[in-house]
C-alpha cells in the first residue's frame, strides 16, 4: 500500500512538469525510476512510458482547448514519428543497460546547452506560422520518433525545441505540435518494450493515474509563464535530470 501512495504522489509530481514543459512528464521519470527505484535503463524507460502514453493524450486535449493544434502540422510529424520509432525501440531493447543510461545523460546535457545557447544568443521572437513549408516537418518527425524510440522520451524534447528555433513557432505552440508528435511514437515503443518485458505495469499504472490527475495543473501553469522563463526552467529541468541520473551511471 505504501509503494502504491509513493508511485501515486510521484506521478502527481511527474505529471505536473510534464505539462509544464509538453514533454508527459517522461524526461523526469526515467532517471527518477533509475535513481529512487535502482531500474536498469530501458526497465526505467518502458515503465515511465506507461505514465507517458496518458499523460500525452490529456497534454494535447488540453494545449488544443486553449490554442488549436494545425492537423496537418501533427499529422506530418505523428506519421513519421511512428515509424522511426518501431525502428529505435527496437534497437534500444538490445542494447547494454549501462551503455544506455550514458547516452541517455549525454543527450539532456546537449539538450540543455543547446536550449540555454537559443535563449541568449540567438533570441527570436516566436510565431504561430511556419518559417518553412510543412512538408520539411517530415523530417522532424523522423529523428524526434527514432530518439524517442531509443530513449523513451517519445521525441517531444527533440522537436520542441527545433519547432521554436528552426521553423520559428512560439514555445507553447512547439510544445503542443510536439505532444502531437508523441502520441504515435510512445504507444508504439511502449508496445515494443512491453513485449520484451522491460515494463514495470504495477509501477507504472499508479504513475500513470498520479500524472492523469495533475498534468492539467502543468499545462495551466505553462500558459501563465512568460515564454523566456519557460524556457530557462526546462534547461535548468534537462540539467538537474542529467546530474541524477549521472551519479547513478
Amino acid at each position: 500500500m505504501l509503494d502504491l501512495l509513493i508511485n501515486l504522489v510521484l506521478g502527481l509530481l511527474l505529471g505536473t512538469v510534464g505539462g509544464l514543459f509538453g514533454i508527459g512528464g517522461g524526461l523526469i521519470a526515467i532517471p527518477a525510476l533509475g535513481v529512487l527505484f535502482g531500474l536498469d535503463q530501458q526497465m526505467a524507460q518502458g515503465t515511465a512510458l506507461v505514465m507517458v502514453v496518458p499523460n500525452v493524450l490529456l497534454a494535447v486535449w488540453r494545449y488544443n482547448q486553449r490554442n488549436r493544434i494545425n492537423l496537418r502540422y501533427a499529422l506530418t510529424l505523428g506519421i513519421t514519428s511512428f515509424f522511426f520509432a518501431v525502428i529505435g525501440a527496437k534497437w534500444a531493447v538490445t542494447q547494454d543497460p549501462g551503455f544506455m543510461r550514458k547516452a541517455f545523460v549525454v543527450f539532456l546535457i546537449l539538450l540543455a546547452a543547446y536550449n540555454f545557447t537559443r535563449i541568449y544568443f540567438r533570441p527570436q521572437a516566436g510565431s504561430t506560422t511556419l518559417r518553412y513549408p510543412w512538408p520539411w516537418l517530415a523530417p522532424l518527425g523522423a529523428v524526434a520518433g527514432a530518439a524517442g524510440g531509443l530513449l523513451g522520451v517519445g521525441g517531444a524534447v527533440v522537436a520542441t525545441p527545433v519547432l521554436t528555433s528552426v521553423f520559428g513557432t512560439t514555445q507553447v505552440m512547439a510544445q503542443g505540435l510536439s505532444l502531437a508528435l508523441a502520441i504515435p511514437s510512445t504507444s508504439v515503443t511502449l508496445v515494443s518494450y512491453s513485449l520484451h518485458g522491460q515494463v514495470d505495469w504495477l509501477m507504472g499504472i499508479p504513475l500513470a493515474i498520479g500524472g492523469l490527475l495533475s498534468i492539467s495543473w502543468g499545462v495551466k501553469l505553462a500558459y501563465g509563464l512568460p515564454e523566456r522563463k519557460l524556457k530557462l526552467l526546462f534547461c535548468g529541468f534537462l540539467v538537474i535530470c542529467a546530474v541524477g541520473l549521472g551519479l547513478k551511471a
